[in-house]
């Protein structure tokens, strides 16, 4: 399958039943042949409407529909008797219509079916009766050929009314007949002709409604017949949308409903095959099947879905867990299929999919469900795809609602619109424009994990304005998604992670890697990328990629890309320094920018913010994280050592994490660093500030706002200065001794004087106390407060509301000599305590960082120093967990370090008691006092001493996993290299640096994972 996929090999063929649906549909997308046109002019013309933001904008009509349902139902109480796929064909039918082309068949107001629907099933029942017989048999039929033409008419009667009507009375939406009957093919300007588009509007109507209802039929049936699937379904949707209406982002939060849709498509695909044809005169599949010249291949996708080769014994099982994520992309290329390949693949698969999970969700949450006969068997009834053949189930409302309450809570609330609201926002993905009227527009977009790269976009559309230029957009890579903008230049902002895209990258990641050889990307795009050096091969690997599949593409590099490494800690003026030398003077010449500037630098001196002092109080809130509260906190370590503390933090209701994941945090700054601002600027304890902004920023504008709560929630103090910070400082400097130091810290001794010694604009500006620097230029001058993330150190399976972390509290001597330094998030969270409440946001860790899929047969090895222990803790808890339930784990080994085990070891007793379960082996390094750990200075020392045991584990097929400072992840990977060579030579291979390296780049992020901290 994977070569009959390869769509330069092999294509798809019009055969059987497609070929008689040809009568009704012509050449529309679904029945075509290859080297049609007009599909190929369709396809170019609609597959944009079909992007995530066009999709995403159709929710509330989605909703709209299902609402319908969930009333019907409800109406008809728990003793009706439903006709699952009937009431689900009224439901996919009725949503594609409307979100198509605005259109109510409003099939839940009648007791029979639209006619449109009962002459489409005819249609479809009648094709693929017609391949079944003989042309010599046609003259016993003319009946049913009459009914069958008569079908066709009636349809395309009905959908050229809506053409006309919409042409005679245009409407702003963005459905599909808008971009049919409007849109140009953007290779040769032509548009869709009447027919083509009734060709396409009957082809969306029956592919669209006919697959989901059937997806949405399975998938309840065999929720019935798995009552643990059901209630863990039910629980993630109680955890996520809890009572509340469903809203768009609910939907990407629903990982176990997800894989119970990818599960279900795998053993039920409606569309259960699509045939290939042979572009070549011969073709040897396999080594094995000689296919000719046009010879059909038909991909059964059953049999092939049910491979055990692939899906395992039990592939015939249904089994959501194995298309989790995690699992789901481990698939081999091309064994999961249910929405046909490549080009001739469904382009409406993203409406199908926020379909599908919405209604899932929707029904579970207002519902308990029954099957109607609790004997029946699973059953086909077949037209052009399948479906359960008489299933019937029943539905009585959850959580003591009536269908009155229940009406007035579907109607009455707003069920999620997906535009963004214009309230406040920290580190906001909302567009950020720059108010110029005669800017020359660009977009911006960014892929970020801990806001480093948002905050360099957000600065970037800052300072658009002054080097005449319009920033209309700043987003998430994602965002752009098979969209890039032709129109203007874009700057693409992103960071590695470990080599992976960020969150917010990784879909835009995937579609540009999988773009087709050939194909031309029209965009100018200029690529900034930043990563961090200790991860050597993949340092950059991300933007590295995107700038160089653009320019293969035939996109228009506007400049050389730049980089920033978070190793050496001054990201920022990397930033900035290409931003200035590079990036705009390559906009400004390219695209002939008419404002003029005197200098650069004095450029960014006038950037100043407009700022008014005033008394009334108000406080804003942020939305980007949710409000959890503190339940208990623990210091660990003995007084006379640096403090490591324990905080177990309750999640909102709609958060859920796995062992592994982070929780963000976003902190707020010392109190004794905002006091130093207040201080420094004057300004009274209970002051005011109103800020207004020409050039866009990411503080709230025109609201006043506490000057306590701005310099405390809203921006970074400790955050070291920029060039461009010392800058203007410079330009404010009267003082010209002090003016010629600070030009020389801007200069080369900015890395070892700022840089190195973490020096913030705060601290310059209490080294040079005469420095007059107005209030706005400050504030102006400082990034957005980002949040910090911490690894959980705990397992779902021991509370799946509350998470813990372990950290320890960062309070030192200042690098550069004068006062200490105080970590913001570690200080943050050392002075909560009981009650208290915070924002918090779970973020997904490397993919490769969590415990095995099949911990039976996965022996695990941990490596981890001080507070690196914590996601281990959540790891071996979860461990624990899964012994005491009865199962049998693979081995797993822990090799632990810390100062004194009297002082500073953490958690001793806990893993003390999962040892003696047998859900960890523990390997002690004691630094200060080695004596108490068999010699073991180190964690690597201890690791060396075992490296026998850890080979073992490893031939058996472990997955290692590291957590710790830099210092200690080089440290793993030197031995690990070493116990390479020596089991290399042991049995007789190549053991040299080449190939050690090489074997060790190759387990990165598969069975080797880490997780350093600076």
């Amino acid at each position: 399958m994977n070569e009959v996929a390869d769509e330069k090999r092999f294509g798809k063929t019009v055969a059987l039943a497609l070929n008689e649906l040809r009568h009704g549909t012509h050449d529309g997308l679904f029945t075509a042949f290859n080297e049609e046109h007009n599909w190929q002019l369709a396809h170019r013309i609609l597959v944009p409407a079909f992007g995530p933001l066009s999709i995403k904008s159709m929710f509330p009509e989605m909703h709209d529909i299902a609402s319908q349902l969930v009333l019907k139902w409800a109406r008809h109480g728990s003793d009706h008797i439903i006709s699952v796929t009937d009431d689900f064909t009224r439901l996919t039918l009725d949503t594609l219509a409307l979100c198509a082309m605005d259109y109510r068949f409003n099939s839940f107001y009648s007791e029979h079916m639209h006619p449109f629907v009962d002459c489409m099933v005819r249609f479809l029942v009648e094709g693929g009766n017609r391949t079944r017989r003989p042309a010599l048999m046609s003259a016993f039929f003319r009946r049913e050929d009459a009914t069958f033409f008569a079908d066709i008419e009636y349809m395309r009667k009905l959908s050229d009314e809506l053409v006309q009507n919409r042409k005679k009375h245009p409407k702003d939406t963005r459905d599909l007949l808008n971009a049919m009957i409007n849109g140009r093919d953007p290779k040769t300007g032509e548009r869709l002709s009447d027919a083509s588009i009734i060709d396409n509007m009957i082809t969306f109507l029956i592919a669209g409604h006919e697959t989901t209802s059937g997806l949405l039929s399975f998938a309840f049936y065999y929720l019935l017949k798995n009552p643990n699937a059901y209630q863990k379904a039910q629980q993630e949707v109680d955890q996520v949308i809890g009572k509340g209406p469903a809203k768009v982002e609910h939907l990407t939060k629903l990982p176990y409903i997800t894989a119970i849709l990818r599960e279900t498509l795998r053993l039920q695909p409606t569309a259960p095959a699509f045939v290939l044809q042979c572009h070549a005169e011969t073709e040897i599949i396999g080594g094995k099947y000689l296919v000719e010249k046009n010879q059909p291949i038909v991909a059964l996708l059953p049999k092939m879905h049910q491979d055990p080769a692939v899906y395992g014994e039990d592939a015939a099982e249904w089994k959501p867990e194995r298309m989790l994520d995690e699992n789901f992309a481990k698939l081999p290329p091309n064994a999961w299929k249910p929405f046909g390949n490549g080009m001739r693949g469904c382009i409406g698969r993203p409406f199908a999919w926020q379909e599908a999970l919405l209604v899932t969700a929707m029904l579970l949450q207002h519902f308990d469900f029954s099957m109607a006969d609790p004997t029946y068997q699973l059953q086909w009834k077949q037209s052009l795809t399948i479906k359960p053949k008489d299933f019937n189930m029943r539905a009585s409302l959850r959580n003591n609602v009536t269908p009155i309450t229940l009406e007035h809570s579907l109607t009455s609330s707003a069920s999620g619109d997906p535009r963004p609201q214009q309230d406040i926002k920290l580190n906001s993905t909302r567009p950020v424009a720059s108010t110029s009227p005669q800017g020359k527009p660009m977009s911006i977009y960014y892929g970020s994990n801990t806001g480093t790269c948002e905050a360099f976009a957000q600065r970037l559309a800052a300072d658009a304005a002054s080097h005449g230029f319009s920033a209309l957009k700043v987003d998430t890579l994602d965002s752009m998604k098979q969209n890039l903008p032709q129109d203007q230049p874009i700057a693409i902002i992103t960071a590695s992670y470990e080599g992976a895209p960020c969150d917010n990258a990784a879909h835009f990641v995937s579609w540009l890697e999988n773009v087709k050889e050939g194909e031309r990307l029209k965009a100018s795009y200029a690529v900034f990328g930043a990563g961090h050096s200790d991860w050597k091969a993949t340092f950059h690997r991300v933007p590295i990629a995107i700038d160089d599949i653009l320019a293969a593409h035939g996109a228009d590099r506007i400049c050389n890309r730049g980089t920033a490494d978070a190793a050496r800690g001054d990201m920022f003026s990397d930033f900035e320094s290409w931003e200035d030398q590079v990036f705009w003077p390559a906009m400004t010449k390219k695209y002939s920018s008419t404002l003029q500037q005197t200098g650069t630098e004095s450029a960014y001196t006038e950037q100043s913010l407009d700022v008014t002092v005033s008394s009334p109080r108000k406080s804003t809130l942020r939305q980007d994280v949710s409000e959890a509260r503190v339940v208990t906190t623990q210091i660990l370590t003995a007084p006379d050592v640096p403090p490591k503390r324990h905080i177990e933090i309750e999640l909102p209701s709609d958060i859920t994490y796995t062992a592994g994941d982070y929780l963000a945090i976003l902190p707020l700054n010392p109190a004794e660093s905002v006091l130093r601002v207040m201080r420094r600027f004057g300004l009274a304890w209970d002051s005011m500030l109103t800020i207004s902004a020409q050039n866009g920023t990411t503080l709230p504008t025109e609201v006043p706002i506490s000057a306590f709560n701005l310099f405390g929630a809203y921006v970074e103090l400790s955050q070291p200065t920029t060039k461009r910070g010392i800058i203007t400082l410079a330009d404010a400097c009267k003082d010209g001794a002090t003016k010629s130091e600070l030009t020389k810290l801007a200069g080369d001794t900015f890395a070892d004087e700022i840089s190195k010694k973490r020096v913030s604009l705060l601290d310059l500006l209490d080294r040079y106390p005469d420095i007059e620097l107005p209030l706005g230029s400050f504030i102006a001058s400082l990034p957005p407060m980002r949040v910090r993330q911490y690894s959980i150190s705990c397992s779902p399976l021991w509370n799946p509301k509350h998470v813990t972390l372990t950290y320890a509290v960062l309070n030192q001597p200042s690098l550069s000599g004068r006062g200490q330094y105080v970590g913001v998030a570690s200080n943050y969270l050392c002075k909560l305590e009981k009650g208290d409440k915070l924002h918090v946001a779970v973020k997904k860790s490397n993919q490769a960082f969590h415990l095995p899929s099949d911990p039976e047969n996965v022996p695990v090895i941990m490596a981890a120093a001080g507070t690196g222990l914590a996601p281990f803790r959540g790891f071996i808890q979860e461990r624990a967990a899964q012994i005491g339930a009865g199962r049998t784990l693979a081995p797993a080994v822990l090799f632990l370090g810390c100062r004194d085990p009297d002082k500073d070891e953490l958690y001793r007793a806990e893993l003390d008691k999962w040892e003696k379960m047998g859900a960890v082996d523990i390997k002690r390094a004691y630094s200060r006092k080695s004596e108490a750990s068999h010699g073991h200075k180190y964690v690597q020392d201890a690791l060396w001493a075992n490296r026998s045991q850890v080979m073992d584990l490893w031939d058996r097929g472990a997955h290692v996993f590291v957590c710790g400072s830099r210092e200690l992840g080089e440290a793993i990977r030197a031995v690990s290299l070493r116990m390479y060579k020596e089991r290399a030579e042991e049995r007789g291979k190549d053991s040299s640096d080449e190939t050690a390296e090489k074997w060790f780049d190759g387990i990165r992020n598969d069975r080797y994972a880490t997780d350093v901290f600076a």
